[in-house]
């Protein structure tokens, strides 16, 4: 039996294989979860493509977090699958990379950064309460992060994006302890997905990670995250929340 043993678990953002959301939703099945993704726009079509290389056969939703209707929506479709939810995953995050990133911070246009600071930090927030009729009393909200406490190179509105992630987390894990959900976020290294991609300038942080990192850091592997969110999503924290845990190498523990 695996740590996910009839867990019932939302990964929401599944685009390509090479996503950390799909490695995710990979790493869960093989733990004994059952499994929906969502995705929106014109990458849903991948997604439900992408998806037949999982385990098992996934349901694919169609949620944008940034669309009210989805979000209201939300229950009754998961409610076609399941007839609870134990877990959600957030693997969301969009910031412009032509206004947004890239040196580009003193010239970013509020309305660019609204779009960013709406999909990638507050939707933790709208996509975990939308949830919340079909969250079991000891549900786990899980998101992914970039580790937003220092200033890095090309990263920029998406940093105070990710600032804005982690604050949500603190106050979820607050608003929702009571009901027995926790809410974490893992903060991986830089890995090659799309979303890394998008980065001008983010190979400067994989060229010189896998020397400063203790344990060294192999930026195609995705696995070791996915292995944190699932085991954070598992029966054994059930008194951890409002955390953040590290998965790079050791690198964010290290000095200049």
């Amino acid at each position: 039996m695996g740590i996910l043993e009839g867990k019932r678990i939302l990964v929401a953002g599944v685009t390509m294989d090479t996503s950390i959301g799909f490695e995710v939703a990979k790493v869960a099945q093989e733990q004994g979860a059952q499994v929906v993704v969502s995705n929106f726009g014109r990458a849903l079509g991948i997604t439900r493509r992408i998806v037949n290389r999982l385990p098992e056969p996934v349901p694919v939703l169609e949620l944008d977090v940034s669309d009210e209707a989805h979000l209201e929506a939300l229950p009754a479709a998961l409610g076609e699958h399941f007839d609870g939810l134990d877990g959600v995953v957030h693997s969301i995050a969009y910031g412009n990379p032509e206004t947004l990133l890239g040196g580009k911070f003193l010239e970013g246009p509020w309305p660019d950064v609204a779009q960013a600071v709406q999909v990638s930090a507050y939707s933790l927030m709208s996509l975990t309460r939308a949830c919340l009729p079909m969250l079991s009393e000891d549900a786990s909200v899980v998101g992914l992060t970039f580790d937003a406490t220092v200033a890095w190179p090309a990263y920029d509105w998406m940093g105070v994006a990710k600032a804005g992630l982690e604050s949500c987390s603190r106050y979820l894990a607050r608003d929702l302890g009571p009901r027995g959900v926790r809410v974490n976020l893992v903060s991986a290294g830089p890995l090659k997905t799309l979303a890394a991609k998008a980065i001008p300038g983010f190979e400067e942080l994989e060229s010189t990670w896998a020397d400063r990192a203790p344990l060294g850091w192999d930026h195609g592997d995705r696995n070791p995250t996915a292995r944190a969110v699932v085991a954070l999503l598992s029966d054994f924290f059930p008194a951890t929340t409002g955390e953040i845990v590290h998965v790079d190498g050791g690198f964010h523990a290290m000095g200049t």
